[in-house]
This record gives C-alpha cells, sequence and structure tokens, in this order.
C-alpha cells in the first residue's frame, strides 16, 4: 500500500527516502515541512486509511532528524553519516546488561555474548562515516568489563595478587587493590595497566574499531 505513497511523492516532485513505514522528505525551509506534513497526513488517513502517529511525525532539520537508527551531519557542505544519539543509548543500555558487575558466570562466556552481539550490530551501523564513535564505545566498554573483573576480585589481598599476577609491580599494584567505586578504580592507572588492550585482545574481546574498518573499507 506504502508503494502508493511512493508515487505520490514522486508525482509531487519530493525528495524523500522509505523504509516499510518510516519515512523522511526533504524540503528546504521550515515552512514548507509544515505544509507538507499537514498535507501528506491527509493524503494518508484519507486516501490510504492509514493512521499517522503524530509522536513520531514531525518537522525538523535533516541534521537532527534521525533514519533507521542513523542520523547526519554537514561539514564544508559534505554531508556525513552517524549513528543517532538514541541507537548510542540503547548500545550502550545493552552491553551495562550483558556487563553488570554483579553478573555471575565465565568470563569467556560473557565476551561470547558481547562478540555475538557486536558482530551484528556492526554489520548494520557500518555504513556511518564517524569512526571516533566507535573507538569511544571500545573504551567505554573495556572499562565496564574492567570494573567487573575488579568487583568479582573482592578483597584487598585478592586484587593485589591479581594483579601482581598480570605484571604490575606490587608498589603499584597497592594503588588498585583498594577502593569503594568499582567504575572509579576502573579508570585507575594499575588497574588499566594489568588490564590493557592487549588482554581483553588475548581473552578474546572483538572491537568495534576494528569490526569498523574490515567490513566498511575490506573488498
Amino acid at each position: 500500500m506504502l508503494d502508493d505513497l511512493d508515487k505520490e511523492l514522486e508525482q509531487r516532485g519530493h525528495k524523500f527516502v522509505r523504509y516499510a513505514d518510516d519515512c523522511n522528505i526533504y524540503v528546504k525551509t521550515p515552512r514548507a515541512g509544515e505544509r507538507v506534513l499537514e498535507s501528506m497526513k491527509q493524503y494518508l488517513e484519507k486516501k490510504l486509511k492509514l493512521k499517522v502517529n503524530p509522536k513520531k511525525s514531525k518537522v525538523e532539520k535533516a541534521t537532527k532528524a534521525k533514519f533507521l537508527g542513523f542520523s547526519f551531519w554537514k561539514r564544508k557542505r559534505e554531508v556525513f553519516i552517524r549513528i543517532a544519539n538514541r541507537t548510542k543509548e540503547r548500545y550502550m543500555e545493552k552491553m551495562r546488561s550483558l556487563t553488570r558487575r554483579t553478573r555471575s558466570g565465565k568470563l569467556e562466556d560473557i565476551l561470547w555474548e558481547v562478540n555475538q552481539y557486536n558482530r551484528g550490530w556492526m554489520a548494520y551501523y557500518r555504513l556511518a562515516t564517524t569512526p571516533s564513535v566507535y573507538q569511544e564505545l571500545d573504551e567505554w566498554l573495556r572499562r565496564r568489563l574492567r570494573q567487573l573483573l575488579w568487583k568479582r576480585w573482592k578483597h584487598g589481598a585478592t586484587r593485589l595478587r591479581e594483579l601482581v599476577r598480570l605484571g604490575v609491580p606490587a608498589e603499584r599494584a597497592r594503588l588498585g587493590a583498594t577502593g569503594t567505586s568499582a567504575w572509579r578504580m576502573a579508570h585507575c592507572p594499575p588497574i588499566h595497566e594489568a588490564l590493557n588492550n592487549a588482554f581483553w585482545r588475548n581473552s578474546g574481546l572483538e572491537s568495534l574499531s576494528v569490526q569498523y574498518s574490515q567490513l566498511r573499507y575490506s573488498r
């Protein structure tokens, strides 16, 4: 039925993009946007007998609008694609669930679940042209995992032993063996040194940034 909508928009000369029932129409001014919004609402409800969701139907700048989890930004007359803020928030909510510091189970099983989710997520969002976002998410995720491990070690003596085992000199390891905030300690230099990028790579954690580069630039 929405094929009729496409034909109507083409007949009116509008620039638009649609996937299923998600559609963005691009016009030059906010005033034109309001006019087209009202016109298309009338067409959908009266002609096609479809109900328009007023909460999701609005006029806004193309750089603020999101479409299928993406949004857009412009620099020097060139348009770039990025993941929408809400998309990033939903990703972080999912990772918080998978890496909550009270979670039980083997670390390798947790990393397996994280990797499974990340592969599917990145396969979709590789279209974005903002690699720095994935670098930030990588850093944030590793901190989440450092928090989880530090919390699992529970006692100061155990933390000291584990840090020394991972190569941190005892004098510095003592700085990472005590504390009350797991999130703050996850950013502590001795913890960072012990549970560094190489540790997570060797443990099996797959980097979003690496996956992005492989999917976007490989042929």
